[in-house]
């Protein structure tokens, strides 16, 4: 069976009555295929399309898209990044970056983050995108596991997609493009891959909200089904940085290297120690990570011990890779304490003793 671009299922009434009323807030999460930064990622497109084709229309962009990140961070930011910001529609891209996850892990992740934006009564559409371990699926007609377990999720909540990757590999195998112009670093598009993608969603985007326009709706609001997956991250919330107890010379500062990041909690101290409270089944903490970044040792509850060795790809520069650490789910849901020591990291990658906390998220 030939695999489709397209799939239309509810309209985008939401969008649709921003449109009417003069103002339209575009919302893109993801990672680095859609990151706003280079100003030349396939947003861009979609961007100049609605300037285009509603000129009268004032137009506000919330690009929340960060490289090297999942939907398991994403579900942790979209409440301020997306939701805060009153966007009308929200592009959502994980696929790949979900890619080297557990089936499990991304199926929670995913219907969280799409159970917030939906009971936010704000239009979705799910865009995948392409990296090499789909070639030989894709060959083959056959979904990739990562996008077919997303098209479930979109199945369930009535959510219309675009598989962009394959709009880009069938021109490829049509002769349209070079495989070079469309992934010169066999992973993220450039101008030329970028305009294909950004074209595929523009084709959607006039059928849907000028050929046919259609006011069908996702189940928003209190009109949600039951989860597919009961143990979705849905319910989600931040220790605040003020209320976790430090020993040693720590600061508050506000981030640099990523706008995303208002503030974080940093020492360079090796032996200092940071311990909190929290109310929960799972936690993640997230950290302004690289080449100059310490390893830390942490333990929920007076338990054992655990010190971490994270990997840094050839990619990572000193600092300023948004990274999620996700250290507990499914424990029990009641009342923790967690604490931390930085510790120096070991491997020819790490040189540095630099501890960057943004956040601490913590599983309802």
């Amino acid at each position: 069976m030939e695999l489709e671009v397209y799939k239309h299922r509810s309209g985008m009434p939401k969008l649709i009555q921003a449109l009417n009323k003069g103002q339209v807030t575009l919302g893109f999460i993801g990672g680095s295929i859609t990151d706003g930064e280079p100003h030349k990622r396939w947003p861009e497109y979609i961007v100049g399309w609605f300037e285009k084709n509603f000129p009268q229309v004032r137009l506000y962009v919330e690009n929340a898209a960060i490289g090297a990140t999942g939907s398991d961070l994403g579900v942790f930011r979209v409440d301020r990044d997306i939701i805060e910001r009153k966007c009308d529609v929200v592009f959502v891209e994980y696929a790949v970056n979900d890619n080297d996850e557990t089936s499990e892990k991304r199926m929670r992740t995913r219907e969280g983050l799409i159970r917030k934006i939906l009971k936010q009564k704000m239009d979705v559409i799910i865009t995948y995108t392409y990296c090499q371990d789909m070639y030989e699926s894709l060959m083959k007609d056959k979904l990739p596991n990562t996008v077919e377990e997303f098209e479930k999720i979109a199945k369930y909540y009535n959510i219309s997609s675009v598989f962009m990757g394959l709009y880009a590999l069938n021109q490829v195998k049509e002769g349209m493009m070079r495989w070079e112009e469309w992934l010169p670093d066999g992973l993220h598009p450039d101008e030329r891959g970028s305009s294909v993608y950004g074209e595929s969603v523009a084709k959607f985007l006039k059928e849907e909200l000028i050929d046919k326009t259609s006011l069908e709706k996702a189940p928003y609001g209190e009109n949600l089904p039951l989860s597919l997956n009961k143990n979705n991250w849905e319910h989600t919330h931040f220790v605040p940085l003020e209320d976790i107890k430090l020993k040693g010379p720590w600061c508050i500062r506000r981030g640099r290297s990523n706008n995303m990041i208002p503030q974080l909690l940093e020492t360079a101290a090796v032996g200092a120690k940071l311990s909190f409270q929290f109310k929960g089944r799972g936690m993640s903490i997230a950290c302004d990570f690289g080449r100059t970044s310490s390893e830390f040792r942490y333990r929920l509850d007076k338990g054992e011990w655990r010190e971490t060795k994270r990997e840094r790809p050839d990619w990572v520069q000193d600092q300023g890779w948004f990274k999620l650490e996700n250290l507990y789910d499914s424990i029990e849901n009641k009342e923790h304490t967690f604490e931390l020591e930085v510790v120096h990291g070991k491997g020819e990658y790490c040189k540095g003793t630099n501890f960057r906390l943004i956040f601490v998220g913590v599983i309802d």
